[in-house]
């Protein structure tokens, strides 16, 4: 039986919206119907680009959109806030980039405004939906390494990125924590939950955002996660989870893994590989997918990416950056 199609707008026209966008035109089960961006121009070259009949050159007028079910927010994190929170007024489903927002309280004032709303609001953690992922997540809780009691993952990359670019840029949310540093975080917080303490140093760039950092975050349990990010070294972007009884070791790209490897005591390594065509930028079709599923079905949140989750993340990251002494314009 074939599935209703879910209507799609997107706002924002840089390069992860057009990786999503290109995903979504080869679902047969979506339609992308509008985009906007603050710049008329920006936005009708992304409509001709993908055969998108709408462009608007304000937010506002895609938000109010009554033709579309769901707004892809896809803007730097400084204005996810903004963006998500005007679609939501407006009444639409939103699916929002990671970092989900600024800070914490941002994340909870447009959780509180979904939930008012009786809207379906998720973040765009794609690694959460990837199917690999998913995979390693039953082995690890169904017991097949043991209790965790150590997580390691590194996002970084070598740049150099020039003091103008957003990723130096205090007011965009710059740095390398929220852009990459989400992802190893997201990664520990799925495996061991929400940290009880968190430690942190950073090295800061000339205008006060983080050009690398490390994290040490630890449970009651006793397990620990040591965690780096990097927009000035290229790292090997590698994950382990290491239990009593074993490892798991994603040897590269933990985030859109190929394959993982997991070792057992007196056994030999079993090595788990994705499908034919789930190549690293699919993960953005199994986001799709999950979201579209949930918005037919009437749910407000998935299961895969809970808004608690996206929370806790948030508050993770907010103690990072009071340890290190980041702080954005728009904070105070």
């Amino acid at each position: 039986m074939e599935r209703e199609r879910v209507r799609w707008g997107v706002l924002a026209t840089g390069g992860i919206a057009a990786s999503f966008t290109a995903n979504l035109l080869d679902m047969p089960d979506a339609e992308v119907v509008a985009v906007a961006s603050r710049s008329d121009a920006s936005a009708k070259a992304f409509a001709e680009r993908f055969g998108i009949p709408r462009a608007y050159g304000d937010w506002s007028s895609l938000a109010e959109d009554e033709d579309v079910d769901v707004v892809y927010v896809a803007t730097p994190h400084s204005a996810h806030r903004a963006a998500a929170g005007l679609c939501l007024e407006a009444g639409r489903a939103v699916l929002c980039e990671k970092a989900f927002t600024l800070n914490s309280r941002e994340a909870e004032e447009l959780v509180t405004l979904a939930r008012s709303r009786g809207l379906f609001l998720m973040e765009a953690m794609w690694m959460y939906c990837h199917p690999l992922i998913r995979r390693l997540k039953a082995l690890v809780d169904d017991g097949a390494i043991g209790e965790v009691r150590t997580v390691q993952a590194d996002f970084g990359l070598a740049g150099p990125f020039p003091p103008a670019h957003r990723l130096r840029d205090p007011a965009q949310g710059g740095g390398a924590l929220l852009d990459l540093g989400v992802y190893p975080v997201s990664f520990a917080h799925l495996i061991l939950g929400e940290p009880s303490e968190v430690t942190a140093r950073a090295a800061l760039s000339d205008e006060g955002v983080d050009l690398r950092t490390g994290m040490l975050l630890s449970w009651e349990s006793g397990a620990h996660a040591l965690l780096n990010c990097s927009i000035d070294a290229g790292t090997p972007v590698t994950a382990s989870i290491t239990g009593s009884k074993g490892r798991i070791d994603i040897p590269h790209g933990f985030f859109y893994p190929d394959r993982f490897v997991l070792h057992r005591d007196g056994r030999e390594p079993q090595e788990f590989t994705a499908e034919p065509g789930d190549g690293p930028r699919d993960s953005l079709r199994h986001e799709a997918g999950e979201v579209m599923h949930r918005v037919r079905a009437g749910d407000t949140e998935s299961p895969l990416v809970p808004l608690a989750g996206s929370l806790a993340v948030m508050r993770t990251l907010d103690s990072v950056r009071e340890r290190i002494g980041v702080r954005y314009p728009s904070e105070g």
